[in-house]
């Protein structure tokens, strides 16, 4: 297959992806449910609480036990200054420039002077950090509809529209280049418990109905970020969660 004929599949397979997902907005929109598919949602919730449970959390708290806390801030600015990239580009594609700018100057800053991104020195010199840009953001501020609530093992919480935007922000992410293998897995990994630990201190808020927590706390975010703060946002605390 010629380069021509990948991204023209690739272009058919984006519009498909999107009118399927205009149409099942618009089905979901008549029902006035966010979440048609409950039911098997809530399997996979509970599936995701289990290893939640049982290895992620666990792992969490040895690492945050054993990590200085200068290291454990360290690293997760260096995974923070990684994720500008992807920021940079999806500012770039809703157009804006001045956001662009300020992400561009954060990476650069703290990539150099930061010393690959373990001290913020961006934020010392007045470039603060936004709250972030994804594609499936994009797709928001393009008009596109969130479509149907869904969970997905391993990853949690997430719409139709922002699933498969995943792994359009994938391309961007500089660490899915790393040459050797074992290097992506280990950096990987060490990403998903840096995460992880920095929700601990979330953990005592999941209680009662917390599926219904989780989505609402999703959808709402989301809908915050993708309008730029012209919505209310109720949890901006559980950001990350």
């Amino acid at each position: 297959m010629n380069r021509s004929s990948l991204i023209n599949g690739i272009i058919s397979i984006i519009l498909l992806w999107c009118c399927s997902i205009w149409s099942i907005s618009v089905v979901a929109d008549q029902a006035a449910d966010v979440d048609p598919y409950q039911a098997v949602n809530q399997k996979i919730f509970s599936f995701n609480k289990f290893l939640d449970d049982h290895l992620a959390r666990p792992v969490a708290k040895f690492y945050v036990a054993v990590t200085p806390d200068p290291v454990e801030r360290g690293i997760a600015n260096v995974f923070d200054n990684l994720e500008e990239v992807t920021n940079v580009v999806n500012d770039l594609l809703q157009g804006k420039f001045v956001q662009a700018a300020n992400d561009s100057g954060r990476f650069a800053i703290n990539s150099t002077l930061g010393i690959a991104g373990l001290f913020d020195v961006a934020s010392l010199l007045s470039l603060k950090k936004s709250d972030g840009e994804d594609f499936g953001q994009t797709l928001g501020y393009w008009g596109l509809p969130e479509g149907p609530y869904i969970m997905l093992p391993f990853m949690g919480p997430s719409t139709l529209r922002d699933a498969p935007s995943y792994f359009v922000d994938q391309l961007t992410d500089p660490l899915d280049y790393l040459d050797n293998s074992t290097d992506r897995a280990a950096t990987t990994v060490l990403g998903v418990v840096n995460t992880r630990a920095s929700l601990l201190e979330y953990d005592n808020l999941l209680t009662g109905d917390s599926y219904t927590l989780v989505r609402d706390v999703y959808l709402q975010r989301r809908a915050y970020q993708v309008n730029d703060g012209a919505v209310e946002d109720e949890f901006d605390d559980l950001d990350d969660y």
